[in-house]
């Protein structure tokens, strides 16, 4: 393709022969290279503009080789996102539901296979609510590829045949992850989110540890992503005081999916997700 593109400038700087300085020019081993040069980056730029999405968020989520899930987002708006693991219990998810139904505020849910297994109709009742319903992933360094694989699109078709939507949004679920693992969940158009704040919640330590860890947290800022279980004993007591002195800081508490960036962006070390500025 290159030594093609060379014979074509060649062939019209030969017909334009009243530039006789410009044909011996272009026979030059230093215009040629010059040419070469070009043409590998004329290439290098289609390559990357004809690149499937999931090619070009792989690379935007790696930082020197390691990939990163998002564990905050880099925006000017005071939004943060309250999401929730969902793994076996769910003794106070109606409780909950009911909390952010009078407070107004959508979240994102994080279900494991087994559990959306165990409770369908309560899956169906959260999405139905309008909150993000995303994956809770089990990853084991003993599996190989293919059976992650496996275990990934088991849980996302099952979430997928259960909403009637299409699952997006992926955690791990034992927090641990390596690159491979997030490699899957791009590669199949999927976005990796962990959390910068924990609130504890599962320690049972009681209502005001929970609003303490979160409202006094230094990492507590614009993008943060905060970390709660279902199935816990004070969970569902804290969530109105907690949302109503978010809101009383300026903060809006918004689903995953009006959180984080969807192109253009890449990640830092700490796991922020920043929005690339055009030059």
């Amino acid at each position: 393709m290159i030594r093609d593109f060379v014979h074509l400038i060649q062939n019209k700087l030969r017909h334009y022969a009243v530039f006789p300085s410009l044909h011996s020019l272009s026979r030059s081993s230093a215009f040629q290279t010059a040419l070469f040069l070009l043409g590998v980056l004329a290439f290098a730029r289609a390559c990357i503009f004809l690149a499937p999405p999931s090619v070009t968020a792989l690379a935007s989520a790696s930082v020197n080789g390691t990939f990163m899930p998002i564990c905050r987002v880099e925006t000017d708006q005071k939004k943060v996102a309250l999401t929730f693991n969902c793994t076996y219990s769910a003794q106070d998810l109606h409780q909950l539901l009911e909390i952010l139904k009078e407070k107004n505020v959508h979240a994102t849910f994080f279900v494991s296979d087994t559990w959306a297994k165990n409770y369908p109709k309560l899956l169906c009742t959260i999405h139905n609510a309008g909150h993000d319903i995303g994956g809770l992933w089990t990853t084991q360094a003993s599996l190989s590829i293919r059976e992650q694989t496996l275990t990934l699109e088991n849980l996302t078709q099952r979430i997928d045949r259960l909403t009637d939507s299409e699952t997006t949004l992926f955690r791990f679920e034992d927090g641990n992850y390596d690159n491979s693992a997030i490699r899957l969940i791009q590669e199949s158009g999927g976005y990796p989110v962990q959390w910068n704040i924990n609130s504890m919640d599962w320690k049972d330590y009681g209502a005001q540890d929970i609003l303490h860890r979160i409202l006094n947290s230094r990492q507590l800022q614009n993008g943060s992503i905060l970390l709660f279980h279902a199935g816990t004993v004070y969970t569902a007591q804290a969530l109105p005081d907690l949302i109503d002195n978010l809101e009383d800081q300026g903060y809006q508490p918004v689903p995953i999916s009006e959180l984080i960036w969807k192109h253009s962006y890449y990640m830092d070390a700490d796991g922020v997700q920043i929005p690339k500025t055009e030059p």
